[in-house]
């Protein structure tokens, strides 16, 4: 693999409006932005060169014991790092969001009037389906089969709770019925032939 790739692979560019603090002490890098600050702990050292707004991830571990880490796991600290600061960058810079889509016949999605985070589906089962909304989190169903939930400044709360509720429907594979996350496809297979 050549240099550059390498630097492209092990580099996050910061946006503007992000600022980034690094304690050499401790290997802590903390993060602000619009949505809020967060802060990360890495295992391997890291450089933020401040011309370009560049933090670069090196393959040198931050631990005393050295010897203990082989190449292929400071590999995957580095890999870790990196996706971590992604993570973050995209935490507090915008605002995060998912989309459910109900495929199938009768199924419906319906707000809780009395209740504020709560919604309950209409998915093909003799009882409606209740599913309750963390309170960092915020949701809105249009045209009954659209179901869009957004807020909070966690990609892990989000995607979780978004499996969560696609869970109550998964997609069967013949029809393709169920609960779809937006513009997923879904390949259909054959049925028996008689």
């Amino acid at each position: 693999m050549v240099k550059s790739q390498i630097k492209k692979r092990y580099s996050v560019k910061i946006p503007k409006e992000i600022s980034v603090i690094h304690c050499d002490k401790k290997n802590i890098l903390c993060f602000s932005g619009p949505k809020g600050s967060k802060s990360l702990t890495s295992y391997v050292k890291v450089d933020i060169s401040s011309n370009s707004n560049l933090v670069i991830v090196s393959n040198i571990p931050f631990t005393g014991n050295s010897s203990r880490l082989t190449k292929k796991k400071i590999q995957m600290f580095r890999g870790l790092v990196v996706s971590k600061i992604r993570q973050i960058i995209i935490e507090i810079s915008g605002n995060l969001h998912r989309k459910l889509q109900l495929v199938g016949v009768g199924y419906r999605a319906f707000q809780h009037d009395a209740i504020p985070n709560q919604i309950y589906f209409k998915l093909g089962f003799s009882h409606p389906v209740y599913f309750t909304i963390p309170s960092q989190l915020n949701v809105k169903v249009e045209k009954f089969t659209k179901v869009y939930i957004y807020g909070g400044n966690s990609i892990d709360m989000l995607s979780s709770t978004v499996s969560n509720i696609r869970n109550c429907k998964l997609p069967e594979p013949y029809k393709g019925k169920g609960i779809l996350y937006d513009q997923e496809k879904i390949l259909l297979k054959k049925g028996k032939k008689i």
